[in-house]
């Protein structure tokens, strides 16, 4: 099961394996399928026809995009019957979503007041 966030800081140097790690979730969430995928699940467990509805995307989409997020530890998988019912596997994948749209969101409004970069003279 999934832990709960701590309040970590970012350390000032990655290793190796930590950053190849980081780079490999960061790969995860950039897909705008995966990302709605996990925006909606942030509502409360779906299934592939729930997401299908939501979404508006083919289920081969959902069910490839939905085997990539578990492979990655976003989402985890529960049967009831004959179907799985999908959801976030800890607040750490909805906290991510959300600083992820908060960077978004801070840098589009950012960009109206940023001016060009100027050339520096050597």
């Amino acid at each position: 099961m999934g832990h709960q966030s701590v309040g970590h800081q970012l350390p000032s140097s990655l290793d190796a394996d930590a950053a190849q790690s980081v780079a490999a979730t960061l790969r995860a969430l950039a897909n705008p399928s995966r990302l709605r995928i996990l925006a909606t699940l942030q509502a409360g467990p779906a299934t592939v026809g729930d997401l299908m509805v939501a979404l508006d995307i083919e289920q081969s989409a959902v069910s490839h995009q939905l085997k990539l997020l578990r492979d990655q530890g976003f989402v985890a998988a529960e049967r009831h019957g004959r179907h799985i019912e999908y959801r976030l596997y800890d607040n750490h994948v909805g906290e991510l979503i959300e600083q992820a749209l908060s960077h978004a969101e801070h840098v589009r409004l950012g960009s109206v007041e940023r001016q060009p970069a100027t050339p520096r003279s050597g």
